[in-house]
Order: C-alpha cells, then structure tokens, then sequence
C-alpha cells in the first residue's frame, strides 16, 4: 500500500492512503490520523489501511479525492530518529580518489552512518531554504526505509523482516561547511540541513521483483534544472543492504518503531575504455549528487568544473517502475533564499 501525510496546520499532519497509481486518496481518519501511530500499532493498523487501500484503487472508497503531491508533508513529519548509511562504497571512492585519498578497508565491512536531525523534516514540494549561496548546495538522491521495533544486537535479516516502508529522500548538503565540521573529528550539524522525503512511503510488497534482499532493483532519477542528470539504479552497486545498515545501528542500543534509514547518495560504477595513458572512465548513469560530479571531472581532467546549486535551482527526484510508472511521486524543489521563502 501508499501512504502519504497531508498538511493540516500541525506539526504531524493528516494520514493519507494514496491509490497506486498516485491518482486518488482518501483521509485514514477512522482508522489512525497520524502515521506514527500507524507504525506503533502496526499488526492492526495495517490490515485495516490495506483494506482501504485496496477499496481505494477498485474504486469503491467513499470520499476519495484527486491526491495532490504539494499538499504533502514528508510522510513521517517528525521522526524518532534519522540516521543515514553511505551504503554506494563506489560514491565514497570516487570522493576519496578526487582528493588522494585511500579509502580504509574497514570501510568496506562496517557501514558509515550517520544520525541526522528528525524533528523538521521537509515535504516533498517545500523549498530548500539556504541563508547563503556560498555554502556549496548539494542534493544526494537516496532510497530510504523506515523500521518498526528493532532490538539492540538484532541481525541483518532479522532487521530485514521488520522493515515496514520505504521512500525515497532528498538528503541536502552544504559540501563547503562539511570540511571544517569533520575537521572538528565530531560530525555532521550545520552541514546538514533539514531532509526532504517523496510524498508516498510504500511497503515492500508495491516494489514486487523490485525488492530483493533489502535492496531496491530501479533507476533513481535526478533532474536538476529540468535536465536529466542521475540515472543511477539503486540496486547492483549498494554494498550494504537495509538490514545491514539496521542491524549496524542496532549494535548497541533498540532502534524504535518509527526511524527512518537512509541508504546515502545512489552511485554507479564507471565504464574505464583505452589503456595507459589514453584510459578515461565515463559513468553513463550519472549521478545522484554534485559532489559526486565533482568527483568524476577532477578523476578526468584534474580539476571540477560543475558549480553547486544556486538560488532558482530546481531539484527533481523520482523512481519508477519497469512500466514508467511513479512509485513514490516526484520530490521537487527550488533552492530559495530565507527573504523569498518568507513571502
């Protein structure tokens, strides 16, 4: 099933259940008015929304009405907590080579995470509010599940059974506070401004073959700009999969009903042709952030050439099934300054 949250004027919004082919929806009020709820109770919340769900796109759902992405809140609008993974290794070895770097072999057996401020979350059509234009704004394209219960030292596939949906996100980065903050050797907080999700969160099941083994097998496209720039499939190249990264932030303490993982920015592996002097790598999929272009022009000409986002610049991000049709609808926004935003 899809459920989304619609604003209402509260911090939490209105429970929605979207019909699969995004067209309809219709209010969840008598069963639950918060998707919080609906993740703390789910064994018998989710056979009754599913009844509905099914009503809804068999056209027999009573008060139904055109769903409109623009009137959504992310669809957890306040979680217990965000942390997200750099599950694409590629993406961290592109980064780490543009600059000299080795990547450490731990890397490619404990997951990087890490934990994200959860109580703002944007919507899918909200604008990227950014008091400066020279702080480098980046968009990261990413996939990202959220969890019931999960108790402290529990495996990677247990953590897989007790996914409940998935979504995808717009993890926004500030690329030119992030060096000063990691130099403080404490992480990310300026760097990391609010985290905007799709309108529709799916369960596993919507995915079909699409979902295998806690990993999404479909192409995450990017537009910035109208101009397709990203289509990266999230699947082959993920090095970790969500029940990885669960179980990884389950080692020491419970992860509760209601958190939400992301699985980093969606990276692709190059195509490298010629030998010796004359070998150049292309990445004919793209990419799922500036940074990582940035990476891909120093690797090929010495030095970046892509500027980061500026005010006016549009970001869209959205996936699609293997019939071209939108699973999750389409997270699309425009980098403001705090002045217009205000307006």
């Amino acid at each position: 099933m899809k459920l989304a949250t619609y604003k209402d004027g509260s911090r939490d919004g209105q429970l929605v259940v979207v019909s699969r082919d995004l067209g309809q929806a219709v209010y969840a009020s008598n069963i639950a008015n918060r998707m919080q709820q609906v993740l703390d109770d789910w064994n018998y919340l989710s056979p009754l929304l599913q009844d509905l769900y099914d009503s809804l796109n068999n056209g027999r759902a009573r008060h139904a009405f055109s769903f409109d992405p623009t009137q959504c809140m992310a669809p957890l609008p306040r979680a217990y907590q965000w942390a997200d993974g750099s599950a694409y290794l590629n993406h961290v070895e592109l980064v780490r080579k543009a600059r000299g770097a080795e990547v450490p072999e731990s890397f490619y057996t404990d997951p990087l995470m890490y934990q994200g401020g959860s109580d703002d979350f944007m919507g899918p059509c909200d604008p990227i509010v950014c008091a400066s234009a020279d702080w480098g704004i980046d968009f990261e394209a990413e996939v990202a599940v959220i969890t019931s219960d999960m108790p402290m030292g529990c495996s990677a596939d247990r953590a897989l059974d007790g996914i409940r949906l998935i979504l995808l996100v717009n993890d926004v980065s500030l690329r030119n506070l992030i060096p000063g903050e990691l130099a403080k050797g404490f992480g990310f907080v300026q760097s990391k401004p609010a985290t905007a999700f799709s309108p529709v969160a799916v369960t596993p099941d919507e995915l079909g073959a699409s979902w295998s083994k806690g990993r999404v097998h479909l192409p995450l496209q990017s537009s910035w700009n109208g101009r397709k720039v990203g289509l990266c499939d999230a699947g082959p190249d993920m090095t970790f999969h969500f029940g990885q990264l669960i179980a990884h932030l389950c080692k020491t303490r419970n992860v509760r009903a209601g958190s939400i993982i992301g699985s980093g920015t969606v990276s692709n592996k190059g195509v490298t042709e010629g030998s010796g002097d004359k070998a150049r790598t292309e990445w004919p999929n793209g990419y799922s952030c500036i940074a990582e272009k940035r990476a891909m022009e120093t690797i090929q000409d010495g030095q970046p050439s892509t500027a980061f986002m500026q005010y006016g610049d549009t970001i869209r991000i959205e996936m699609k099934s293997a019939d071209g049709l939108s699973i999750f609808g389409a997270i699309e926004q425009e980098v403001v300054a705090p002045a217009t935003a205000q307006k």
